[in-house]
């Protein structure tokens, strides 16, 4: 697909680690980014280690500006090169109404996702643009059909965190268009990951799946597929937009 390496935030489970596997898979380099889980992080890089490509697994809180910034030095002291950024990291919290809602809950979201991608963006953007004497590359946002659908009754936050992504995934797509980086997004639908855990109800796909228009949830390979589509040369004309990955909902 192209020198230099992508990064892959989140992906050491779920949409993001189904992507660091397929973009090993095509002999990509990956720098796999995590909160809590080495294991699970090293075990992605490995399977990408066994089919031969190469992969680097960095611990970082999404909400930390100097996790971030480390990320970055990691992957110029590793890699010497950035040609791609999976912002995928994001975090849920239980089901709640809006009269529920902590403003510490609050800034959590939105600092992890919101305030945490367009930080990795600005680390992108700084590598990869012709403006800085970059060779171009491109960006994909994970957002989610919570943008469009809302979340109500369950995470409102959550889906007006995803709300603003969409929106600076347009403005910054307009802003570098002309400097070799493509910016795009994909907006999943009911996927099979352990995140719904995370808001209170594991088996939240299974609960929603008869009333999607193809009747069953997604998975996160089918996921990775739009994401690694819009990071190769195959989507070089494609800036800008998203892709609802979301079985029709």
């Amino acid at each position: 697909m192209g020198s230099g390496c992508v990064v892959v935030t989140g992906g050491s489970r779920g949409i993001g680690a189904a992507v660091a596997v397929e973009l090993g898979r095509r002999g990509e380099a990956v720098c796999v980014t995590y909160r809590r889980d080495a294991g699970a992080a090293e075990e992605v890089c490995g399977e990408i280690r066994r089919g031969g490509g190469v992969a680097l697994a960095v611990r970082a809180d999404m909400g930390e500006e100097g996790d971030i910034e480390g990320v970055f030095a990691a992957v110029d002291a590793e890699f010497g090169g950035l040609r791609g950024l999976v912002n995928n990291a994001a975090i849920l919290e239980k089901q709640c109404r809006a009269e529920e809602l902590e403003v510490e809950r609050l800034r959590r979201v939105m600092a992890v996702n919101v305030i945490g991608p367009m930080l990795c963006a600005r680390n992108a953007v700084r590598r990869m643009s012709t403006k800085h004497g970059g060779a171009g590359g491109a960006i994909v946002n994970v957002s989610s059909a919570a943008a469009r659908l809302g979340s109500p009754g369950e995470y409102v936050d959550y889906a007006a965190s995803k709300g603003a992504l969409d929106t600076f995934t347009r403005g910054l797509a307009l802003e570098v268009a002309g400097e070799g980086i493509r910016v795009n997004s994909v907006r999943p639908g009911f996927i099979y990951t352990e995140m719904h855990a995370d808001g209170g109800e594991p088996g939240r796909v299974d609960r929603i799946a008869p009333s999607l228009p193809m009747g069953r949830g997604g998975r996160p390979e089918e996921v990775a597929e739009a994401i690694v589509w819009l990071l190769s040369a195959q989507a070089s004309y494609v800036t800008g937009t998203f892709i609802d990955v979301a079985g029709g909902r």
